[in-house]
C-alpha cells in the first residue's frame, strides 16, 4: 500500500486574507499620514506664492528701467496723466493692478501670457504700492497648514506686520516686501 505524502505547496486562504487585511490597514495608515487634502493646498500655496515672488520681482525692475512704479508709468501723480492711485490692497484682476499687469508686460518683465498663466490666481495676490516711496508689498492668504505656520505669513490685511498676526488661526498673510 502506497501512503501519499501532500506537501503543503503555497499559501492558504486564510493567510492570503490576513496579508490583504494588514496591507489594507498599512494603507489607511499612510493615506491619513498623507493627508492628499493637505497636499493639494500646499501645491497651490506653492503656485501662488511663486506668483507672488514672480510680480515682486517684476514691478521692482520695472521701477529700475522706468523710475516709476507701473500703476504711474509716465511720472505723473494720482489722477494726472496715465497714473492711477497707488493700490491699497489690491488685487491683481482690479484697477490700478490690471493695468499695471499691462504696463509691466509692455516692459517686458512679465511674460505676455502672465495673466492667461496666473488667471486662478490674480485674486489670491493682494499688492499696496507707494509711488512716492518707491514701495510694494505683495501679499496672499495662505490656505496650508505649513504655510500659514511660515514664520513670513505675519501681516495683516494691510501689508503691514501685525505681531499679534495669529498664525494658527489663519488670519494672516504672506508678504514680500
Amino acid at each position: 500500500m502506497k501512503k501519499f505524502m501532500y506537501s503543503q505547496k503555497g499559501f492558504t486562504l486564510v493567510e492570503l486574507l490576513i496579508v490583504i487585511a494588514l496591507l489594507g490597514a498599512l494603507a489607511v495608515g499612510l493615506l491619513a499620514a498623507l493627508d492628499p487634502f493637505e497636499q493639494l493646498k500646499k501645491g497651490t500655496d506653492t503656485g501662488v506664492r511663486n506668483t507672488v515672488s514672480e510680480v515682486h520681482g517684476s514691478i521692482i525692475r520695472f521701477y529700475a528701467i522706468k523710475n516709476n512704479m507701473p500703476w504711474c508709468p509716465d511720472g505723473g501723480s494720482a489722477g494726472v496723466g496715465t497714473c492711477l492711485a497707488d493700490p491699497t490692497w489690491t488685487d491683481l484682476a482690479t484697477e490700478p493692478m490690471a493695468t499695471a499687469i499691462t504696463n509691466i508686460v509692455a516692459a517686458g518683465e512679465l511674460k505676455a501670457d502672465f495673466t492667461a498663466l496666473a488667471a486662478n490666481n490674480l485674486t489670491k495676490i493682494f499688492i499696496v504700492g507707494d509711488q512716492t516711496n518707491s514701495t510694494v508689498e505683495v501679499c496672499y492668504k495662505p490656505t496650508a497648514k505649513s504655510f500659514i505656520a511660515d514664520p513670513n505669513t505675519k501681516f495683516d490685511n494691510t501689508g503691514a506686520e501685525n505681531a499679534s498676526c495669529s498664525s494658527t488661526a489663519g488670519g494672516c498673510y504672506w508678504c514680500v516686501k
